[in-house]
C-alpha cells in the first residue's frame, strides 16, 4: 500500500483508482474478455458501425475499436440527434472537448444486432433533422 500513497497523493482511494480491489476486478474483467473471445470481435463490430453510420448529416466517424465519435456540423445539430436517441433507448452524449461529436462507447460484449439497432436509431435521428 505504501506504493499507492503518492503520484497522485491518495490516488488509491479514488473511484477508479488503483486500490487492490479495483486492480483485481480490472484483471478479472480483462481476462474474461480475452478468454471468452470478446476482443476478437471488436474489429468486426467497429467495421459494422462504420458501414451503418453513413448519412449526409454525418461529417465523419472516428474510432478506436468501439469508442467512437460521430461528427456533426454543430453542437446544436449533435444535441438534437442525442435527444432523439435517448428517447428511443440509445444512451449517448457529446464530448466535452468536441461538443459537435456524438459519443459511442458500448460494452465490448454487445451483440451485432444491438449495434445495428443503435446505428439505425442514429440514422433515424439524422433523417428527422
Amino acid at each position: 500500500m505504501d506504493q499507492l500513497t503518492d503520484a497522485p497523493v491518495l490516488g488509491h482511494i479514488t473511484t477508479f483508482g488503483g486500490h487492490p480491489v479495483c486492480c483485481a476486478a480490472g484483471l478479472a474483467g480483462m481476462n474474461a474478455l480475452l478468454e471468452e473471445g470478446w476482443m476478437n470481435q471488436v474489429a468486426t463490430k467497429e467495421k459494422l458501425l462504420h458501414q451503418k453510420l453513413q448519412h449526409r448529416e454525418i461529417r465523419s466517424v472516428r474510432s478506436a475499436g468501439l469508442w467512437m465519435a460521430v461528427e456533426f456540423e454543430s453542437f446544436e445539430h449533435c444535441k438534437k440527434v442525442i435527444d432523439y436517441c435517448i428517447t428511443r433507448g440509445v444512451l449517448t452524449d457529446w464530448f466535452l472537448f468536441a461538443s459537435n461529436c456524438l459519443r459511442i462507447s458500448p460494452p465490448l460484449l454487445i451483440h451485432e444486432k444491438q449495434l445495428e439497432k443503435a446505428a439505425s436509431i442514429i440514422i433515424e435521428a439524422c433523417d428527422q433533422l
